[in-house]
């Protein structure tokens, strides 16, 4: 880290992925009993997936393609939260730590509360943060669009680093 660097650093996540049958339903590294998952490269989990780009948004460090991109076989299938964790790691090298995650995943169905602790437990172990540091909450789209027609699911995340 140079020296003026801001104390605070703000970065904003989104991500989003076609429902296909066939295919595990992935949110936070925790897999959701469904009968349809999301298309995808990696294993497709696209509260991950935001949660990797906000972090690599607030370092100035691009997007998640420019790291993983989809081009390279070597991410196929892979499993997303190394995705997180390397961009935690960057972050951390750039001198900040995660003060707070905040995300939403939006998908019309399954109902996603009983999932909400084994996902922020499986998020915050993976960043090497406390549970208490990490949000995750649920919304549907009222039936509107792709996601409330039940063709995609988005997710959103703002993560807010301070100096280590």
């Amino acid at each position: 880290m140079s020296a003026g660097s801001p104390g605070l650093r703000i970065g904003q996540g989104w991500d989003v992925h076609r429902i296909v049958a066939g295919r595990r339903l992935i949110l936070g590294g925790v897999t959701v009993p469904c009968e349809f998952g999301l298309e995808g490269h990696s294993d497709a989990d696209v509260l991950a997936h935001a949660i990797t780009d906000a972090i690599l948004g607030a370092i100035a460090a691009g997007d998640i393609g420019m790291h993983f991109p989809d081009t390279d076989p070597k991410w196929k299938g892979a499993g997303s939260l190394q995705f997180l964790r390397h961009a935690v790691d960057l972050a951390g090298a750039a001198g900040y730590s995660i003060a707070n995650v905040d995300a939403t995943v939006i998908l019309e169905r399954p109902k996603l509360k009983d999932f909400r602790l084994p996902i922020r437990e499986s998020l915050a172990t993976t960043m090497g943060i406390r549970l208490d540091q990490v949000s995750v909450k649920f919304k549907t789209a009222e039936r509107v669009g792709p996601v409330g027609e039940g063709f995609s699911a988005e997710s959103q995340a703002v993560v807010l680093l301070a100096n280590s």
